[in-house]
Parts: structure tokens; C-alpha cells; sequence
């Protein structure tokens, strides 16, 4: 079956800076050819993408896969929508969760697995700006206490 090494391609930190992470899912992702050679040199970024469900299928939008430099005629467009491949089940459940208020789905990265490329997708609810101060403070209180154990073991 192949090993099943992971390859980080590209991650989006911002992603958990701006959402609380409710829960996980892998999706392949449907590409063209010159698009994986791209994503094996690692042009790739997630930073503006959102992911859409339409008519039963999920959609990432806004993520750029830039040109391969020897595609030539058989280049797409960086910025299309590429669709996500997932059971249907699982698009279903997606689909319910965010009809209610304040769920989105939101891309966290991208990777080889083996020979295939997945997308980690997360069920995300957004955060308020009170949220993210007090997560700011409490990486600050963490490091703090890092550095004052560090300290004191020497």
C-alpha cells in the first residue's frame, strides 16, 4: 500500500489564532498533474482559503497552487476552486454543523501522505476579540513560567 509518511506542505497557523477547533477531518483533494509537481516543491498556501459546501460537495476556494515552471500549456489557474473528496456521510454531518450559527469550515494544512496529497479541514467556531486576548495571555503567563523554571533549574 505504500508508506504512509507525512509531508507538511503548508500550514495555517492563523487558523488557531482566529477559531476555537472543534473537530478534525482529512479530505483528499482533487488536482492536476502539473499542480502536484508544484505541491512536491512546496508552492503552496492556505493562509485566504475558506472551504464551501455546494450542491453535496465540498469546495476549498482561495487556496494557490503556484504554476509549475515546466507545465507551460498545461497550467491552471493558481486560484480555482479544487474540490475536496470526502464520504458523503461526512459532507452531510459537515453540512448540518454549519447551518448552525457561528460554524465554518476552515482549511489547516496540507500534506503528502504517501504519494497522495490531503487537506486537514476543521470544523471551526469563530473567536471574539476578548477570546483571543485571553488565549494571548495565557502564552504569555506559559512562557513566563517557562522561562522563570528554566531559570531557576541552572
Amino acid at each position: 500500500m505504500g508508506k504512509s509518511a507525512t509531508k507538511l506542505i503548508a500550514n495555517n497557523k492563523k487558523a488557531f489564532h482566529d477559531y476555537f477547533i472543534e473537530e478534525k477531518y482529512e479530505a483528499g483533494i482533487s488536482l492536476v498533474g502539473t499542480e502536484v509537481k508544484s505541491l512536491r516543491q512546496g508552492k503552496c498556501s492556505i493562509k485566504e482559503a475558506y472551504i464551501q459546501i455546494k450542491d453535496g460537495e465540498i469546495i476549498i476556494y482561495g487556496m494557490n497552487v503556484s504554476p509549475y515552471e515546466k507545465g507551460n500549456i498545461f497550467n491552471k489557474d493558481p486560484l480555482r476552486p479544487r474540490k475536496l473528496l470526502m464520504h458523503k456521510a461526512e459532507i452531510n454531518k459537515l453540512a448540518g454543523k454549519i447551518k448552525e450559527k457561528g460554524f465554518t469550515i476552515v482549511p489547516l494544512q496540507v500534506y503528502f501522505k504517501g504519494s497522495l496529497v490531503k487537506v486537514e479541514i476543521a470544523l471551526a467556531k469563530g473567536k471574539k476579540l476578548y477570546d483571543k486576548r485571553q488565549d494571548i495571555a495565557k502564552k504569555d503567563m506559559k512562557r513566563e513560567a517557562e522561562r522563570e523554571f528554566k531559570i531557576r533549574n541552572l
